[in-house]
């Protein structure tokens, strides 16, 4: 009897493993699906430069890839209570992140740019934000940028969920902040009469971040590995001259 009970425990402990060792054989990546060019939704499918490079490390790392979308302002939420594994979203590197987190290598380096309405000659860069009403995605790293300005209590900061550039454009907002690729990219995509002001005013340096768990590590170090080989074979840059036509996966030289 006692033998008979040792095998049954034998067996479901050995499908208990069996059945981690599967699970964590996919790796949950969440997106908002509403970041042109980096991660959205176009006639029902799921698309952008996140999506391509997460099915280049899923390939590489021998992982299945499982996308769950919702709003961008969610996604750390989601991450902390294990809903999802990774975030592939444009998620900048921060010593406030690094405290929690635990990131891969950055994959797109970036800066913040602002954009403003076509035609609008008061503000030419960050330092004409003074007294103006700009606008951020909420739960994005551009509001800490914003706040960290000398002059940023002169600064109507503005957080939304979706419709930044088209409140810009209606002359709702002065300006709004993105990242430079994004906003050069819709600006060239987007009827919307809006313009680059300036020059980008901060570096970013966008990766994937993971929760310091022993299967957050085991993901990390997988998804780490795959884009070393991904960089080095020069998969990431042809995935980025795919959608932007420049390298945005490594430091101009």
């Amino acid at each position: 009897m006692l033998k008979k009970l040792g095998a049954a425990a034998a067996i479901a402990a050995f499908m208990a493993t069996s059945a981690i060792a599967e699970e964590a054989k996919t790796l949950r990546v969440g997106m908002s699906g509403g970041y042109f060019p980096f991660t959205f939704v176009q006639k029902g499918e799921l698309q952008g430069f996140e999506v391509d490079v997460m099915n280049a490390v899923g390939k590489e790392a021998g992982l299945e890839i499982e996308f769950e979308t919702m709003s961008f302002s969610g996604l750390i939420g989601a991450l902390d209570v294990g809903r999802i594994d990774t975030i592939a979203n444009q998620i900048t590197i921060t010593p406030e992140r690094e405290e929690k987190f635990e990131f891969s290598q950055a994959y797109v380096i970036d800066g913040a740019q602002v954009v403003v309405k076509r035609g609008n000659d008061t503000i030419n860069g960050v330092d004409d934000l003074r007294g103006k009403s700009v606008a951020v995605n909420l739960g994005s790293n551009f509001e800490e940028l914003l706040k960290e300005l000398p002059y940023a209590d002169e600064i109507d900061i503005r957080t939304y969920e979706s419709n930044i550039a088209q409140d810009v454009a209606l002359g709702r907002v002065d300006a709004f902040v993105m990242d430079r690729v994004s906003s050069a990219q819709l600006i060239k995509e987007s009827p919307l009469p809006l313009e680059l002001s300036g020059k980008p005013f901060s570096e970013l340096r966008n990766a994937l971040p993971f929760t310091r768990t022993e299967q957050g590590k085991e993901f990390h170090d997988k998804v780490d590995a795959a884009l070393t080989t991904l960089r080095d074979n020069g998969t990431l840059t042809e995935i980025s001259m795919k959608w932007f036509g420049t390298d945005i996966t490594r430091l101009e030289e």
